[in-house]
């Protein structure tokens, strides 16, 4: 049954709704293919370890709590650079800025392939970190000065399933890699990794600096009414007090509770891509693709979790219960990892449970920063949730590793990470219901 005649403002409401869906689009796809593809050729980089540690180790006489300082010293150069970067960021511009973290970060990683030493891991770890630093929390700075609060979940969803899809590609191709070119030309198998799978990161490193616009002002493909239409919808919650202090910036509750919970769920992203592929390892599976096609479904999980919980989130409005409830799932499958004995395809679907938990949460806190940042404050608050959610990296890499050296098994680490997902999920609930309902007022 009609529920009455259609006015000619409806009808003008539902055109204008229509052009700017389609407008949009048409950024969407300019802008989050290029960042999608950088994001997944950083994280490529950042994660190969895991399964290069399969050779790598052996070759190079190095234990556990080693591989568990040097992956996690990755974090201390990101945590150490992530709020400086971003203020340069903000200063010269995206395009230099971005295309000069991805080409250092190439570079840094094909390194990796001559360390010998202990030391030389620790070094190359920690500059990698520091030359990432800043390409998140950048992209994520520069996204907010497109996109308006009610899209920005979803947004943020389809950047930051390059992670994951990162590992769902990387992993089987780096498990190949690592077996058909074992000892070619004299070098290793992890070796030709680091060196190949650094490649691309230069050169998408060379195609931001000749291709990224700025700013909405400064783009070439937009007409002047589309960039008129872009930038009077990101003032949509113009009337939230913003915070553009420095000072303030550091001090705000909101943002501490934010970096705390995304330090939580990194612990359980992080849980799945550096330690998984040795859990693997541990129940019978031995050969390195064998292990990168089991990586897949994990994966899989958490380009799924993401992307339903990013639209579920912008759909509703409601943003605290879609950061909790995924950290309380992750937060009971690591326990029941570490308390219960599984087999491969058991493993790899627990697993699976746990990444698109940890996962699904992230799109979500990144909706919040910009609703009560601007400016300085933005570029600083962004990478200080960043800092946070990377020193989680960091602790949490290094407590694994040397856990395992001290006990002989993964249990307890897998606990105390189980531990951390459930204080993320109190944590996010402890985010301000005000605040929020500001945000979507």
């Amino acid at each position: 049954m009609s529920s009455g005649p259609v006015t000619p403002v409806d009808r003008f409401s539902a055109t204008s709704h229509a052009s700017h869906d389609a407008l949009y689009a048409k950024v969407t796809v300019r802008l989050l293919t290029l960042f999608f593809f950088c994001f997944f050729a950083a994280y490529l980089d950042r994660v190969n370890i895991g399964l290069a540690k399969l050779q790598m180790l052996d070759a190079l006489g190095f234990s556990d709590r080693i591989y568990g300082l040097g992956a996690g010293l990755f974090f201390a150069g990101y945590i150490a650079f992530e709020i400086p970067s971003n203020l340069v960021l903000e200063k010269v511009g995206a395009k230099v800025w971005i295309a000069r973290v991805m080409i250092t970060w190439g570079v840094l990683s094909a390194a990796t392939m001559f360390v010998k030493t202990p030391l030389q891991f620790y070094i190359v770890r920690f500059l990698l970190g520091a030359a990432e630093a800043g390409f998140v929390p950048g992209v994520l700075l520069y996204l907010s000065q497109w996109f308006p609060y009610e899209r920005r979940a979803r947004i943020v969803a389809l950047f930051m399933i390059a992670m994951p899809i990162s590992s769902l590609l990387g992993n089987p191709l780096s498990g190949w890699l690592m077996s058909a070119m074992d000892n070619v030309h004299g070098y290793g198998g992890w070796q030709w990794l680091f060196l190949i799978e650094a490649l691309p990161s230069v050169a998408l490193g060379v195609f931001v600096l000749l291709w990224l616009p700025n700013s909405i002002e400064k783009t070439q493909w937009l007409t002047s009414e589309e960039k008129r239409v872009l930038l009077a919808h990101l003032d949509s919650h113009s009337h939230v007090e913003k915070i553009s202090s420095l000072k303030k910036v550091f001090v705000d509750r909101r943002l501490w509770i934010l970096g705390l919970v995304d330090a939580c769920i990194m612990i359980g992203v992080y849980a799945t891509s550096f330690w998984l592929p040795s859990i693997l390892h541990d129940t019978g599976v031995r050969d390195p693709m064998t292990i990168g096609l089991w990586m897949i479904l994990p994966n899989a999980a958490a380009v799924c979790g993401m992307l339903w919980c990013g639209r579920s989130s912008d759909r509703t409005g409601e943003r605290r219960w879609h950061m909790a409830l995924p950290c309380l799932i992750a937060g009971c499958g690591l326990f029941v990892a570490a308390l219960t004995s599984h087999t491969t395809l058991a493993t790899v679907i627990l697993f699976s449970l746990i990444n698109a938990g940890a996962s699904s949460t992230i799109p979500v806190i990144w909706t919040l920063p910009p609703t009560f940042l601007k400016g300085t404050g933005a570029a600083a608050g962004i990478a200080m949730i960043t800092s946070l959610a990377n020193l989680g990296g960091f602790f949490g890499t290094y407590l694994l590793g040397w856990l395992k050296d001290e006990f002989q098994s993964q249990r307890a680490g897998m606990l105390g990470f189980g531990v951390c997902m459930l204080i993320g999920c109190a944590l996010a609930l402890a985010y301000p219901k005000a605040e929020e309902g500001a945000a979507e007022s």
